[in-house]
């Protein structure tokens, strides 16, 4: 998956036109929904920066959530860091922490 995940970042981050996001986005969205933690991931931080679709909190939370809940270290941090600024979410330290600790667990 990892090689899928990589061409598809490559390809979006060189994308000139909104038809490459487009293909992008739809392959991350596959995989996932197949259970991908790492898409997932990558879907979130689509959401969450506005990368060829409207900026959405709460659409980035769930696909963050969803990798994190699988122990996926990078959307554990991610999550942390919504808490701790409170972006999407109210804004809780302790939950911001409690993610962080999760995350560093993994070394």
């Amino acid at each position: 998956m990892k090689s899928v995940l990589k061409k598809w970042w490559s390809s979006w981050s060189h994308a000139s036109k909104a038809s490459d996001h487009t293909a992008a986005l739809a392959e991350w969205r596959y995989l996932a929904e197949q259970g991908d933690a790492e898409a997932q991931n990558d879907l979130g931080t689509v959401y969450y920066n506005g990368m060829g679709v409207p900026q959405d909190y709460a659409k980035a939370l769930k696909c963050y959530r969803l990798a994190a809940e699988q122990g996926f270290a990078l959307a554990q941090v991610s999550l942390g860091m919504m808490h701790y600024n409170g972006n999407g979410v109210p804004q809780d330290d302790a939950e911001a922490i409690r993610w962080f600790h999760l995350a560093a667990k993994q070394g």
